[in-house]
């Protein structure tokens, strides 16, 4: 009886450490940042649409920190389970000239970015659903800033914001 008995504090041991490793990456994940698979057609040529592993980061979102020219992820305002990457082009109080239809370059829409939201865009703009298309979204929808490039290998490194 006394070596089945180790036997289980050996093993609710393991568990145990197995609960707070887990408790600690959730955290880091749900406060700090962690990697995103980002896949579609919507960031060419920047991200690839057969898919790239990415790191995000959430500070920056938590400090309001993020610039034009990130590229964000952003809870979608359509699908609220699902989650996008775009590029961070106007924030509140900015102005934003964009192409109502791709295929004709002369149908332009002037706005301004109400106080609490974001203008977001695809880099592909004849295949992105984003800003163009559902507006300015709110603030409290982007999730993190992507900064690196994870996979594939051969475009590891940073993801440094350009305008676009």
């Amino acid at each position: 009886m006394g070596q089945w008995a180790g036997f289980g504090k050996g093993l609710l041991g393991e568990a145990f450490s197995f609960v707070k490793v887990f408790l600690f990456l959730q955290a880091t994940n749900d406060h700090v940042g962690g990697f995103v698979l980002a896949k579609g057609p919507s960031m060419l040529p920047t991200i690839s649409p057969s898919g790239e592993l990415l790191l995000m980061e959430r500070i920056s979102v938590q400090l309001g920190k993020v610039r034009p020219g990130d590229i964000v992820v952003v809870q979608s305002p359509l699908v609220p389970k699902k989650r996008v990457a775009k590029r961070l082009i106007a924030t509140e109080g900015e102005r934003v000239t964009y192409v109502v239809d791709p295929k004709n370059s002369d149908s332009l829409n002037t706005i301004v970015v109400p106080k609490g939201h974001v203008w977001v865009e695809g880099d592909n703009i004849h295949n992105s659903y984003d800003s163009r298309n559902f507006g300015a979204i709110p603030y409290g929808l982007l999730i993190g800033r992507v900064f690196w490039r994870v996979l594939p290998f051969k475009d590891f490194g940073s993801m440094e914001p350009h305008e676009k």
